[in-house]
């Protein structure tokens, strides 16, 4: 193979392929391109057979990485050896654990924000953990399904999206070689004759405390010393999302103002949101040394960072609550409409809900803030 058979392609033709086919760019390797995926792809003869090796997905993996493993192969080859028979071998004892941990750092400049990163780290580290050990190429369904079952019902929305991340990261496995055979995540004609499906909640999404527990609730929560516990009640008291209270910094809030002020690039609507802060907030608050405050409001107390996206939950899950802590916004939200005057679009601007009429929603420009 002459040297200017190689590197046919370029960055932005490939960026710019939209066209399904095998796109050549030289020395065996091509760009795969169909109507759900774009993936690179070595092709080569062994021993008179035609031989292909996924090198991972498009998105993920540019011209210039994948032309380095294609130069790679083609140095294995010339030594004699089969470029899939090695790849076999260094990738014998690749764990699940191993390979979700570097498909989520993989993948994470791609999606949206930290809170999203966060949710497939959890759900892959903690809800995953009994498959995080088994070698990609050994997990079965029956390994999976021993991941789902035990959250299947109770939070069947965060099962659902769990089976989702699982199938992602082995189809990427099986994308890079480390995996055959169909995918036992797979929820459309597998998963979907074993498991039942999932029922809408007649909520919404998040299962609620009712609003006339929540006295009986606070007080527990308030004998606990942990700083989760910390987080909860504020939380709570604030109706704020779990990112936006793990992530609160000392510097958005005004004491004096009695004002908590989350800029626009931590909320979800990404837009700057004012929360008055009632007197158990501002207590809670207080409790901190005036030395202490600086940084996040929330720490881990051993590590010196944020808490753990699943410290909340696990707290309400050790007080022997079912609920779940997005929840809470739900019982602010029943408790302003039945127990308090406040109009609908005040009660939705506190909980930072978007204005869905675009109408309304381009001549709205304030957030019916007056202040404490």
């Amino acid at each position: 193979m002459t040297s200017h058979a190689l590197n046919r392609l370029t960055a932005t033709r490939v960026a710019g392929i939209k066209e399904p086919g095998r796109y050549a760019d030289g020395g065996g390797l091509f760009l795969f391109v169909d109507a759900t995926r774009r993936r690179w792809l070595f092709r080569y003869t062994w021993r008179g057979a035609k031989k292909e090796l996924g090198l991972g997905s498009a998105r993920s993996l540019s011209l210039a990485k994948a032309r380095e493993k294609a130069a790679e192969y083609r140095a294995m080859i010339s030594e004699g050896k089969n470029p899939k028979a090695e790849r076999a071998k260094a990738n014998r004892y690749v764990t699940f654990g191993e390979y979700a941990d570097s498909f989520v750092e993989t993948m994470s400049p791609s999606w949206k924000n930290a809170k999203h990163i966060d949710q497939w780290k959890m759900t892959l580290t903690v809800y995953a953990a009994p498959i995080r050990s088994l070698l990609l190429h050994e997990i079965e369904t029956d390994d999976v399904l021993k991941v789902l079952r035990p959250h299947w019902s109770r939070v069947p929305e965060t099962a659902d999206r769990l089976r989702g991340r699982i199938e992602n990261v082995l189809d990427a496995a099986k994308a890079n070689g480390l995996r055959e055979g169909e995918n036992p995540a797979r929820w459309r004609g597998h998963l979907d004759q074993i498991l039942p499906r999932r029922r809408k909640s007649s909520r919404g999404h998040h299962a609620a405390l009712p609003f006339n527990r929540i006295k009986r609730f606070m007080t527990k929560l308030h004998e606990r010393p942990a700083v989760a516990a910390r987080a909860l009640e504020f939380l709570i008291l604030t109706a704020a999302r779990t990112a936006e209270v793990l992530h609160a910094d000392w510097d958005e809030i005004d004491l004096r103002q009695r004002i908590w002020i989350v800029p626009a690039e931590r909320m979800k609507a990404e837009r700057e949101h004012r929360v008055p802060l009632c007197e158990a907030a501002l207590e809670i608050l207080k409790a901190t040394p005036a030395k202490s405050r600086s940084g996040l409001i929330f720490k881990n107390s051993a590590k010196g960072n944020a808490l753990s996206i699943m410290a909340m939950p696990m707290l309400l899950r050790r007080m022997g609550i079912e609920e779940t802590v997005h929840g809470f916004r739900s019982t602010f939200r029943d408790w302003a409409s039945e127990t308090t005057n406040f109009p609908n679009e005040v009660c939705e601007m506190a909980l930072a809900h978007t204005i869905p009429g675009k109408a309304e929603a381009a001549y709205r420009r304030g957030d019916l803030f007056t202040g404490c």
